[in-house]
């Protein structure tokens, strides 16, 4: 069993969580809080997809495509030297990480 979100590559398997809340540590826009047994997905559409959250589960209670969506997005604009809006059509009309 896992939890997903629809506009994101973002799994997550609650089951395997050992509650180390090293991706409450590590995400950048608290997309996971701590929870009494396992840590809880509480804002799944925040996540920007960098992969912070993965790579640092020791468990691999979560899984992400990095190198797509709104991280892929910010890193691209940067290495182009062009603003944000420019390349911000992974999360849809309303632009990307607000």
């Amino acid at each position: 069993m896992f939890n997903s979100y629809e506009e994101n590559t973002l799994q997550y398997y609650p089951e395997k969580c050992i509650n180390c809340l090293m991706c409450t540590q590590v995400c950048p826009h608290g997309v996971f809080t701590e929870g009494e047994k396992h840590v809880e997905l509480t804002r799944p559409e925040l996540c920007m997809e960098c992969g912070a959250c993965a790579g640092n589960c020791p468990v691999q209670a979560i899984e992400v495509q990095s190198g797509v969506g709104c991280a892929w997005a910010m890193i691209n604009a940067a290495l182009k030297g062009k603003d944000m809006d420019s390349e911000a059509s992974c999360c849809g009309e309303d632009g990307c990480c607000q």
